[in-house]
């Protein structure tokens, strides 16, 4: 590889990181990565009746996968 192509791929991912890197603190910076209500909201919707429903949805979600996969024939 000639050094201007190298030189070239140097420079590329020097400014990809440093994009990167704004990105990230430009984030950090306006609060995209807080999360004020998620121990709230998990104390708050955390019962014995929220955790049955979770429950009956995951027993829901398996017994359509087994249908599915019960059903399923290969094509021809």
């Amino acid at each position: 590889m000639s050094s201007y192509i190298i030189a070239l791929m140097i420079g590329v991912s020097t400014f990809l990181g440093a994009l990167g890197l704004a990105a990230l603190i430009w984030g950090i910076k306006t609060g995209q990565f807080d999360d004020q209500a998620k121990f709230l909201d998990g104390a708050r919707f955390d019962g014995e009746e929220e955790l049955r429903d979770a429950v009956m949805m995951e027993e829901k979600k398996k017994a359509a996968k087994a249908k599915r996969e019960k059903n399923y024939r290969p094509a021809d």
